[in-house]
């Protein structure tokens, strides 16, 4: 699954256990320009987006190996983006800008994982 449905998110707001999230994005690209259609819509979203709900990107890697997965279980990159909250999440997603560029991630993936998680406390 690509796209983030209204379901999902009232989900997401539902389980809420308060305070910030950290959303690992693993992502696997189309092979023919995805990570070029990637590149477009981060270009897109730009700071503006970023900066109007509190989004900070904590770390894009990409081209590692997978040490301890089945053939095929390799993603192209993951991101780690850190939210003020879920609630800046799901903003994100509903906002018009955000909804205009959201097309090009979806050209750009042939698979992804969105977790949200938040800090244990260890």
């Amino acid at each position: 699954m690509i796209e983030i449905d209204d379901r999902d998110l009232d989900v997401l707001l539902a389980e809420d256990p308060g305070g910030p999230v950290v959303m690992p994005n693993l992502l696997r690209f189309r092979p023919d320009g995805g990570r070029e259609s990637w590149q477009r819509y981060a270009d897109a979203l730009g700071v503006a987006v970023n900066a109007r709900y509190g989004l900070q990107g904590e770390y894009p890697g990409c081209d590692g190996r997978a040490l301890a997965a089945e053939d095929g279980q390799a993603w192209d990159t993951v991101v780690l983006v850190r939210y003020p909250n879920r609630q800046a999440f799901v903003d994100v997603c509903r906002d018009p800008e955000y909804r205009a560029v959201a097309p090009l991630r979806s050209e750009a993936l042939v698979e992804t994982v969105l977790q949200p998680t938040a800090p244990t406390g260890a």
